[in-house]
């Protein structure tokens, strides 16, 4: 097994392309938002959050989900959206993260009655992106050709599920608008203005959403169901992403990208597993995963692999080394690294590299495969001559890093 030392794995261009907002604020910038917000947290402390709250361990999804309810409260503010947003690309930058895309729902955000529209929602958080890449982008160290350039994307997410009330000003009322629908219909309803909105601000505003996304609960909620969304966004050139396979089988990573055109899959963990499959017509579950491994693969459909959240909220890994990511490497996936969400996890983009060449076998070459698929697979907001050129210097800036490191690729 390879060894590379943490300063070499610091220093290289890296991406982060699953990447929630609520879920990677800085925690000294959320409770400053809560006291001037007036909303009730267990702890106005960092360490009483991390106590009760952004815990290095969770005894399950529930409990990990638990925080986003104060960071969604925080986050129903455009000055908050727009520091968020700011602070969350600093923060990647100075890892050297060149390119992120993040992703939030932004009808958990939306109060319309408050100004806090979809179009403003997403006008605030660009703006907080927009700054930094401005500020960093024209420093000195980037205008001399030291470091790349920083760009990033924005994900707009859909939920899969949920209520009439608890979940956001926005949801409430619009179950209350459709009060005599079934519970689906309602959902696919707030996916279809979700999308709808995504590609008008995109197209009017020219904001760099550069995908749809789909999350929440995924059991009893399959990427099927939202098939319609997702046509939607395929007419309009949008890319696609799915959060699939995190928590249900494999036939969930296969209606991802068999009915909603996936370009990516958001975590993909039981792509492997027989025990997960849970539809009745597949009678040889060893064979339907064969030929969706084979499929996703020779697809170059690329995973998001978020290490430290799978083993924070799946208790069935007892050990980083029992990850799938093992089979995923095996199989010469398309994969790229992740931190899903930097404060709910405690992680970035660095320890989740270093988490993965400490605990597999990745060769040099392979590790600049994975470090160029976090570029070439990005939804890069512009024409592809343009992402073609740049993912190529962000090779060679590998290459230089790499050589000054000691490291050779062969």
């Amino acid at each position: 097994m390879t060894k590379y030392n943490s300063k070499f794995i610091q220093e290289m261009p890296k991406t982060d392309l699953h990447l929630h907002l609520d879920g990677s604020l800085r925690i000294p910038s959320l409770i400053e938002m809560a006291r001037a917000g007036n909303i009730k947290m267990p702890s106005y402390t960092e360490e009483g959050l991390k106590e009760t709250v952004f815990k290095s361990h969770y005894a399950n999804l529930g409990e990990y989900l638990h925080g986003f309810q104060y960071t969604c409260a925080a986050l129903r503010d455009l000055e908050n959206i727009e520091r968020a947003s700011y602070e969350l690309a600093w923060d990647n930058i100075n890892e050297n993260v060149y390119y992120i895309e993040v992703r939030f729902a932004p009808q958990l955000m939306m109060d319309v009655e408050k100004g806090l529209t979809f179009e403003a929602v997403m006008i605030a958080s660009n703006k907080g992106f927009e700054k930094a890449k401005k500020e960093f982008n024209n420093s000195a160290e980037v205008k001399s050709g030291a470091r790349p350039e920083f760009h990033y994307g924005i994900i707009s997410c859909a939920m899969r599920k949920f209520g009439p009330k608890g979940y956001s000003p926005y949801y409430t009322n619009f179950y209350k608008a459709m009060e005599y629908s079934k519970e689906m219909d309602v959902l696919r309803a707030g996916a279809m203005q979700m999308v709808r909105a995504a590609v008008k601000v995109r197209d009017e505003l020219a904001i760099p959403i550069v995908s749809i996304d789909l999350a929440g609960q995924e059991d009893g909620y399959p990427p099927g169901k939202f098939k319609d969304i997702y046509a939607y966004a395929h007419q309009h050139f949008m890319h696609k992403t799915v959060h699939a396979g995190e928590a249900y089988g494999a036939e969930s990573i296969f209606q991802a990208i068999t009915e909603c055109y996936a370009d990516r899959i958001g975590h993909g963990y039981y792509l492997f597993n027989e025990d997960k499959i849970m539809d009745e017509t597949v009678k040889d579950k060893k064979k339907y995963l064969e030929s969706l491994i084979s499929f996703v693969a020779d697809k170059r459909t690329t995973i998001e692999v978020c290490l430290t959240s799978n083993l924070q909220t799946n208790p069935s890994i007892q050990n980083i080394k029992d990850h799938n990511f093992k089979h995923m490497l095996a199989n010469r996936m398309s994969l790229t690294i992740c931190t899903d969400n930097r404060l709910v996890s405690d992680t970035t983009v660095t320890k989740e590299f270093q988490l993965a060449v400490d605990n597999f076998t990745i060769a040099p070459k392979h590790l600049k495969d994975l470090v160029a698929y976090g570029f070439k697979k990005s939804f890069f907001f512009g024409n592809y001559i343009d992402k073609r050129n740049w993912a190529k210097s962000m090779m060679k800036h590998f290459d230089q890093v790499a050589s000054k490191n000691g490291i050779e690729i062969v």
